[in-house]
């Protein structure tokens, strides 16, 4: 997962190319207007069409000057949510504003996401920054202050992700295009090519939430909600085997590989989302397929152990290492 580089700048929408990379000062842009109900996506840290209209319509609903970019005015218009920046004060519980919202973006990059995104900096968002800290090698105190920022912007990410979530492949196959900017648009998922009908099965346990036609482009849709605030995504399924609130293992047929919706050939996109921010789901990915023949059957059928931990200290945990078709 790509480290993010917070700029300084206040012109923060303007005009970009196409490959412009994520920034949490965006992403607090984004909270701001969400908070306003100006903004109506997943906080992605990306400027982008819905980002630079909701600027707009808050410029025209303050009388400012409407050209989308979140200048020092439109920043002071904002009041509490425009300020201060990030970088100016250290951030501790009880602090609120533009910075804390940056902090618990960059936080979520770095995989010790505090669970969302508001701009409040309580509990969750202060056992987010000891977990950084600790990582990190950094004094655990809770206290966002220069050292904890310097490392969240500057240092190399492992790589490896954090908490015990994983996932099945839902298909066999190399991954073709893969997540972030493809062709000078942005990938929220990753392409996985293979013949239409292939069978497609959950990548882990968890709820049916949708299973229908998508009208964004990714044509028939199936969501499964996990623990934890994850969510996998299914796309461009030639044909929909499972039910809303249908409770899934992985490895349950939910669909078949197809070329529905917006695209150029059938293959299946796949998408996992962390509290409804699409997030590279490679690093995250087993090396097992989910849906494949039982060999001790000899039929096609469910995993006989469930794939994923997804959870701590509870009863009905999943194992810290998922193996396929072995019980702990």
């Amino acid at each position: 997962m790509a480290v993010l580089v917070v700029g300084a700048t206040l012109a923060l929408v303007a005009a970009s190319p196409p490959a412009q990379a994520a920034s949490a000062n965006v992403a607090a842009l984004q909270v701001a207007l969400k908070a306003l109900g100006l903004y109506p996506a997943a906080i992605d840290g990306v400027s982008g069409r819905l980002t630079r209209r909701g600027v707009r319509r808050f410029q025209r609903h303050k009388r400012l000057a409407v050209d989308g970019i979140a200048g020092p005015r439109t920043r002071h218009a904002l009041g509490r949510r425009g300020r201060p920046q990030l970088g100016i004060r250290p951030m501790r519980e009880g602090r609120r504003g533009w910075d804390v919202a940056a902090l618990q973006f960059l936080l979520h990059v770095r995989g010790y996401g505090p669970g969302g995104f508001d701009g409040g900096f309580g509990p969750n968002t202060r056992r987010a920054v000891a977990r950084f800290q600790r990582a990190a090698g950094l004094a655990v105190d809770g206290v966002a202050g220069p050292s904890t920022l310097h490392a969240l912007r500057h240092r190399r990410s492992s790589g490896a992700p954090s908490g015990p979530v994983r996932f099945l492949r839902p298909i066999g196959g190399a991954i073709g295009d893969g997540f972030g900017w493809v062709g000078g648009r942005r990938h929220t998922g990753v392409d996985i090519p293979a013949d239409e009908g292939t069978p497609v099965g959950a990548a882990g346990r968890g709820v049916v939430v949708f299973a229908g036609w998508n009208d964004g482009g990714y044509g028939n849709l199936v969501v499964v909600k996990h623990r934890l605030g994850f969510e996998s995504w299914y796309a461009h399924l030639s044909r929909i085997a499972a039910d809303e609130g249908e409770a899934v293992v992985g490895g349950t047929r939910i669909g078949y590989v197809g070329s529905t919706g917006h695209t150029t050939g059938p293959h299946l996109h796949f998408e996992v989302r962390h509290f409804g921010t699409p997030i590279d789901p490679v690093p995250r990915l087993l090396g097992t397929v989910a849906f494949v023949a039982d060999t001790r059957t000899g039929t096609d059928g469910r995993l006989t152990c469930r794939p994923n931990a997804d959870a701590w200290g509870t009863r009905d945990s999943d194992p810290l290492v998922a193996r396929f078709g072995h019980c702990p």
